[in-house]
């Protein structure tokens, strides 16, 4: 029986330049088994509007792009979640996406319990805030979190035009007056050795987890 596992990004970056896809990534492809990795980028996911549609039959009513995503989180054995830091919480795509899971657990409803996951949080100078909600969402869902991931990625004030003079940006407080931003002062997942190991090791644990006869059917 095929063992699949379902990857989100949460970021609005383009993949090239998001440390969460990247982050989200390096789990995926350490895990030793079969992936499917998604974007949020770009689509048009409402939060739940509390209208208790989904109680009888645990499917959603609100119809957006999330619909087309629901089959493929029921179908998953395990998921790699990650999103970046907004105001110390997640962003509102990913917030608003997991949101729409609420469908899932209504009258027991147990298409997603015992199933496994990994929360990844990035953040412009933490990514804990993130991954912390993640795990929330995923107990509230009945989902082990096997390992969570959190670092240090690019803050939106290295691209914005402003941030060598901005009193209240994210270089400007960490280098100080008179800086200038050069691409090597940039943060970057991938540079970061400690977080890429964190990333690999989270993957092949949940592979681990997954090949070793995991039953969710047994929590």
């Amino acid at each position: 029986m095929r063992i699949r596992i379902l990857g989100i990004s949460g970021s609005p970056r383009k993949e090239e330049i998001s440390g969460t896809y990247k982050l989200v990534s390096t789990v995926l492809e350490n895990t030793g088994l079969d992936y499917d990795m998604l974007s949020l980028r770009g689509k048009d996911i409402g939060g739940c509007i509390a209208c208790l549609g989904c109680a009888k039959d645990n499917v959603c009513k609100v119809q957006d792009d999330f619909t087309n995503l629901r089959e493929e989180i029921v179908a998953a054995d395990a998921y790699v979640i990650g999103a970046p830091n907004y105001y110390s919480t997640l962003n509102a795509t990913t917030h608003s996406f997991l949101e729409r899971w609420f469908q899932f657990r209504h009258q027991e409803g147990d298409l997603l319990w015992g199933k496994l996951g990994v929360a990844v949080g990035v953040g412009g100078m933490d990514g804990r805030f993130p991954a912390d909600d993640i795990e929330k969402f995923f107990m509230y869902n009945f989902i082990e979190t096997v390992a969570r991931v959190a670092g240090e990625g690019a803050a939106s004030c290295y691209f914005c035009g402003y941030g060598e003079t901005c009193k209240v940006g994210v270089p400007r407080m960490r280098y100080g007056e008179g800086l200038k931003i050069t691409p090597e002062m940039i943060p970057d997942v991938t540079r970061d050795a400690l977080l890429m190991q964190a990333a690999a090791d989270a993957g092949k644990l949940l592979g681990y987890r997954l090949r070793d006869n995991h039953n969710r059917k047994s929590v």
